[in-house]
């Protein structure tokens, strides 16, 4: 397994983070036994928010934690905050309420990562920057990041706040490859090259923040998964061909293509099943060369120039 080094400071984080947003359909412990044994396989990153299950699922993760074998020094937690009832609130009150409220559902005394969830139209970054620090001072939090922002909203928000953004959570899967075809398809007018992201790969990297990559089986707009579906025959067809040489699953190869990337991303899980868990993690093993890489991009009915 490689670990991913987020700003040297989490330094055993991993490529695969369990994702939590369907927890709520499991009990405490079932929920104990598979971090366990997620934890013996070098698994320990788990990604919440305080929407999932409307706090359920951080509620059920906190009463397996107290019941799993596994320490919570051992686990990495990471919750994310933002999102209300139909609109964004980023204000400093309502983001130190949200972290008490996921902190006590967790039963944990700190998070490793506060990320927030979404950007907020009306964010003031001074007031941010003020829970922020009100936050890491208390002990509550101890990095921070972000998700679904772009390179242009992360600056304004560094020009107040002086903690280091470790993450930035982006959708990416083969077919919702907007920010990589973006960069192909340059100064071409092909629907590839329009900039829906500010080449935000490309900055992420040179600002060193780590991208996680959310919904990496899905595609267009939350319209389902990509596999097995029959308007993706021939990414099927050449996944099939990839999963039986490397001897994994499609949804391996899937991961693996995301993990192959030379950005150092990471894989945020769509499931809180064991076996699938198990399943998206074979992708650490497998190592794609170039062409297969391409091959995988091209069948998801991506241009090459």
């Amino acid at each position: 397994m490689q670990n991913i080094l987020l700003r040297n400071t989490l330094p055993e984080a991993g490529q695969i983070i369990v994702g939590c947003m369907r927890m709520d359909s499991r009990t405490p412990q079932e929920l104990a036994n598979m971090i366990d044994d997620l934890a013996d396989r070098g698994i320990r990153f788990y990604d919440h928010a305080d929407i999932y299950g409307h706090g359920k699922c951080e509620e059920l993760f906190g009463e397996a934690m107290q019941l799993a074998n596994t320490p919570r020094e051992d686990l990495i937690i990471q919750s994310k905050c933002g999102i209300r009832d139909g609109w964004y609130d980023l204000s400093k009150d309502y983001i130190l309420d949200a972290v008490d409220g996921i902190l006590n559902r967790l039963q944990t005394p700190y998070l490793d990562l506060l990320i927030l969830h979404r950007p907020d139209a009306l964010m003031e970054p001074k007031e941010i920057a003020e829970a922020f620090d009100q936050l890491q001072k208390s002990g509550k939090v101890r990095h921070f990041g972000v998700s679904n922002f772009t390179p242009e909203q992360i600056r304004l928000l560094q020009t107040e706040a002086k903690q280091p953004l470790l993450v930035n959570q982006l959708q990416l899967s083969i077919p919702n490859a907007w920010m990589i075809s973006q960069g192909l398809e340059a100064n071409m007018p092909t629907q590839g090259a329009l900039d829906r992201t500010g080449h935000v790969l490309e900055q992420m990297r040179q600002m060193g923040i780590t991208i996680q990559t959310w919904s990496p089986l899905q595609y267009g707009d939350w319209e389902g998964t990509f596999l097995d579906n029959p308007e993706f025959a021939e990414l099927n067809k050449t996944l099939q061909k990839l999963a039986d040489k490397y001897n994994v699953s499609k949804s391996a190869i899937a991961a693996a293509w995301i993990l192959r990337h030379p950005a150092g991303m990471q894989v945020v899980t769509g499931s809180s099943r064991m076996d699938r868990i198990l399943d998206m993690a074979k992708a650490r093993k497998v190592d794609l060369t170039r062409k297969e890489w391409y091959e995988l991009y091209k069948a998801a009915g991506h241009r090459i120039p």
